[in-house]
């Protein structure tokens, strides 16, 4: 009899711990970069729209301030506001530190520029291995981890190299295979640059991107652990048309040489100016047309921005469709973002499906700083402090 019951119980014991391996949750995410909140709803795009019937689709995905792909890609990582992970943009300075330029590769290793916690330092923390393929900030040692797998950016990497990688990885035996995995896509944000966001060419690409999310699926679908995994397609930002008749030149009303370090470009910028110039360049910018301008301590509330010392004394935003520029920069492109990120053409999109997820459910818009809460719920994580707020975006999971 007690032969009978021990054998009972170690069965029981190896059904259970069974079941707790194989429960465990993966989730991928992938970002299109530029993939604005209306091109699934002006163009084709049957993957997208069987997600959204199959899952979740949210109305819009909306970026902080400012509304560039580096902040926005790793407030989405950390929860945080760009203000408080220090990713103040695209490129900026660091008092200490020097130069950050998104398209510098010892930048992009630098741990030091990077503030707060990702979400895969949150999991390698507690167990979990992780994976990224092109995730802003993915390429640096964070609080002193990295992803177990990770790729120092190289934009030759083909889109189809980039899923065939997360399959591999998800293939993995157990002990070696990752249960987060984020990866990015470079599109429509490089072509919208260059045509508008509206532009020849945009529909075949975002064509071309939803087969692309068909096919992730597919794979996805055929994997042994396929019905264990949540995926999620977001979209850092959306784009604005531009062009050069709606063009500040700021030379026209400031002088160069009366700043110390200027920052930014086209939407955005920041200046400190050197000492005895900070009334002078206020006085005189003030003038130009179609643009606001703050003391960053004054800056509005609702942009969450300003106290960060890696940000300049004086910001400038263009208004919505105008950009700023000097008179030797190259013309203005035809599609632009980081402008006020209330402006809807700055709005990215949200879907996601899986076991967590409600099926056919729509989510009302919701600012981005809230995917790092929700990512953490996804992976059974206990979050690091952020900005966010879960309960904004629990109503699309399952209970």
């Amino acid at each position: 009899m007690r032969r009978i019951i021990a054998l009972a119980l170690i069965i029981v014991s190896i059904s259970c711990f069974a079941q707790k391996s194989t429960d465990k949750p993966y989730l991928v995410v992938l970002s299109m970069d530029g993939f604005r909140w209306d091109y699934a709803d002006s163009y084709p795009t049957p993957n997208l729209h069987a997600i959204a019937r199959q899952g979740v689709k949210a109305k819009a995905l909306i970026p902080p301030f400012p509304s560039n792909t580096f902040p926005s890609h790793y407030t989405m990582a950390t929860g945080l506001y760009p203000d408080h992970h220090g990713i103040v943009n695209n490129a900026f300075r660091d008092p200490e530190i020097g130069e950050y330029k998104m398209s510098n590769s010892k930048n992009a290793t630098d741990g030091r520029f990077y503030g707060g916690e990702p979400i895969w330092v949150t999991a390698g923390k507690q167990k979990v291995i992780t994976a990224n393929y092109f995730w802003p900030g993915s390429e640096a040692e964070i609080k002193g981890i990295r992803p177990a797998y990770w790729k120092k950016y190289n934009n030759a990497d083909t889109y189809e190299q980039r899923i065939d990688t997360v399959i591999h990885w998800l293939s993995l035996d157990e002990s070696k295979r990752p249960h987060l995995i984020m990866f990015y896509f470079d599109n429509p944000d490089y072509l919208t640059h260059s045509v508008g966001p509206m532009g020849n060419g945009v529909k075949e690409m975002v064509m071309r991107l939803d087969t692309l999310v068909g096919i992730i699926m597919e794979k996805l679908n055929k994997l042994s652990i396929g019905k264990q995994v949540n995926f999620l397609v977001v979209s850092d930002h959306g784009m604005e048309a531009t062009n050069e008749q709606k063009s500040v030149i700021l030379d026209h009303y400031i002088n160069k040489k009366w700043c110390d370090y200027i920052s930014g470009y086209n939407s955005l910028i920041s200046i400190d100016p050197k000492p005895g110039y900070s009334d002078s360049i206020y006085n005189c910018l003030s003038k130009a047309p179609h643009v606001k301008m703050w003391d960053k301590k004054d800056m509005p509330e609702r942009f969450h921005y300003g106290t960060n010392p890696r940000i300049g004394e004086i910001v400038v935003l263009a208004d919505s469709a105008y950009s700023m520029r000097w008179k030797d920069d190259r013309p203005i492109n035809s599609g632009n973002h980081g402008y006020d990120n209330l402006n809807s053409d700055m709005y990215g999109i949200f879907y996601g499906i899986g076991p967590a997820f409600k099926s056919g459910y729509e989510q009302k818009s919701f600012c981005n700083v809230n995917l790092y809460a929700l990512m953490a719920q996804l992976l059974k994580l206990k979050p690091a402090v952020n900005d966010g707020d879960f309960e904004t975006v629990k109503d699309m999971l399952k209970p």
